[in-house]
């Protein structure tokens, strides 16, 4: 795929499928969600390869931060640089770095993209996206200067990580999302198909423990197994069926805390293992 390393972290920041019917509910965050300012860090390793993939090792980490309160809005901070070696013993080395500003309201989403994959210079994307009424105005600074709107179902990441654990303590299973992010050229929409597995209680031992799993103040927490499908909302399916762009696989907790990553670019699959874990200073609303 073009961009195999990158990541939505709408985990968070951030989350889908393909031509599938929308849930239509309107686009107002879910209620009782306290997101925890925090930091992780997490290393990347290769799970496995299909299709005669010509990947042998790939190394990297993900950095994320995440801070703000439902006063002030949302900031996520996030970075992956990623080494993919071929059987040719080629190496493709990307960095990528994202940062988001978006309203805890879902009204208002400022975003800013920077891509460099080995020596060739970096793309950015800049822009913000404004929701008013029953349609979203975005404003692109980068690639080039334009401005288009969208459907006012969609949601932006933190919104979308929000729906999530309000339909998993509901005990749904399937959440169907519209989202934008501000990847790729900044025009790009995405259908996801959520899966939400059974509620892990926090007393129950993960198999492979990590600094979350340790963590005191996240001990007591429940936590979901989560994939999302990432479908190209542009994409055309002849056969009623279309295959996600990418997905991703991980144990939520209800404070938005993400573990125990799987990112699946389709031709490989890369494993996200936690190595470092920090709780921010919680600053209440005002």
């Amino acid at each position: 795929m073009s961009r195999p390393t990158s990541l939505r972290l709408s985990v968070l920041a951030t989350t889908m499928f393909g031509a599938a019917a929308l849930s239509g509910a309107p686009a107002i965050a879910a209620p009782n969600v306290s997101f925890l300012p925090h930091q992780a860090l997490y290393d990347l390793s290769l799970l496995k390869t299909r299709n005669n993939a010509s990947v042998s090792t790939v190394r990297g980490r993900i950095l994320y931060n995440f801070s703000g309160n439902a006063c002030e809005g949302y900031t996520s901070d996030f970075r992956q640089v990623s080494e993919i070696e071929s059987g040719e013993g080629k190496n493709t080395l990307s960095d990528l770095r994202s940062s988001s500003w978006e309203d805890a309201a879902g009204k208002s989403y400022r975003f800013k993209i920077d891509t460099k994959m080995n020596d060739a210079d970096p793309t950015d994307v800049d822009g913000i996206a404004e929701r008013t009424g029953d349609t979203i105005t975005v404003k692109l600074k980068q690639p080039v200067q334009k401005t288009f709107t969208l459907d006012g179902k969609t949601v932006f990441p933190t919104e979308q990580i929000e729906r999530i654990i309000a339909a998993a303590r509901e005990g749904k299973t399937l959440l169907e999302l519209q989202v934008y992010d501000g990847s790729d050229n900044g025009e790009k929409v995405y259908n996801t198909l959520t899966v939400i597995g059974q509620p892990i209680s926090g007393d129950r031992a993960a198999s492979s423990p990590d600094p979350s799993t340790s963590d005191d103040a996240m001990k007591p927490l429940k936590r979901w197994p989560v994939t999302v499908s990432y479908y190209d909302h542009a994409a055309k399916s002849n056969s009623g069926e279309q295959t996600p762009v990418y997905a991703m696989s991980f144990e939520l907790y209800e404070n938005g805390v993400s573990r125990s990553l799987v990112l699946d670019y389709n031709d490989f699959v890369l494993a996200g293992a936690m190595g470092k874990f920090d709780v921010k200073t919680n600053k209440p609303c005002n």
